[in-house]
């Protein structure tokens, strides 16, 4: 298992590498390969484990009984999910959990916190909380991506984000159309219709999930 990723992570800020390496051990860290598709957790699951993606890509979603599916969240290489669940054991999760792509994960246990000294384990949360502080503004962004009524007025709210973010007019999203879809909770035909429908009136120019805001220059 390659750790040097997790090291650089969010989680180990303020550690050496000798402090990251003893804490790698004593939150009993195991990598987990996943294909495409695969289920990692599932609505109702308990876990005491926060997950670290170093490599591919993985989907937080919300499945109803219907068959309703609306992607919450994409958490890419380099990212952690489950962190809240993780720190609530007995709460079950109320989101599904599934491999984006072939990915591979790196599951530490949260059990094992109150074996830790005090300095390291008020480190650790220190840092868990910039992480889940961090999480709750990227789902809080969600809220105005899907508020407008309008198919056109949710891709505009989420392409102005990603500008923003990026500091750039022209960029990649992370999502293929279906999850674009998903995400923004319209059908895919109504999306690229209206993708097409927005090139056409000269707002934006895309291609796959290469996006260029072209309207104000």
């Amino acid at each position: 298992m390659d750790i040097s990723v997790l090291r650089d992570s969010v989680l180990f800020r303020g550690f050496d590498e000798n402090e990251a390496a003893a804490l790698v051990t004593s939150l009993k860290a195991r990598e987990k390969r996943f294909k495409k598709g695969a289920v990692i957790f599932c609505a109702g699951d308990v876990t005491d484990k926060l997950c670290f993606v170093t490599a591919g890509s993985v989907t937080v979603e919300s499945n109803d009984m219907w068959g309703n599916r609306t992607i919450l969240n994409l958490v890419s290489k380099g990212q952690f999910f489950a962190e809240s669940y993780a720190l609530l054991p007995d709460v079950p999760m109320l989101v599904d959990v599934c491999a984006a792509e072939d990915c591979s994960v790196i599951f530490l246990s949260m059990k094992s916190l109150p074996h830790l000294s005090d300095t390291t384990r008020a480190r650790l949360l220190t840092n868990l909380l910039t992480i889940t502080t961090r999480k709750n503004l990227h789902l809080s962004s969600r809220s105005f991506h899907t508020a407008p009524r309008q198919v056109r007025g949710r891709i505009m709210a989420y392409l102005n984000t990603v500008s923003v973010q990026k500091h750039s007019r022209e960029f990649d999203i992370p999502f293929d159309r279906q999850q674009l879809a998903d995400y923004l909770n319209v059908e895919r035909s109504v999306l690229s219709n209206e993708l097409s429908k927005m090139q056409r009136d000269g707002l934006i120019r895309c291609k796959k999930n290469h996006f260029e805001i072209v309207a104000g220059e």
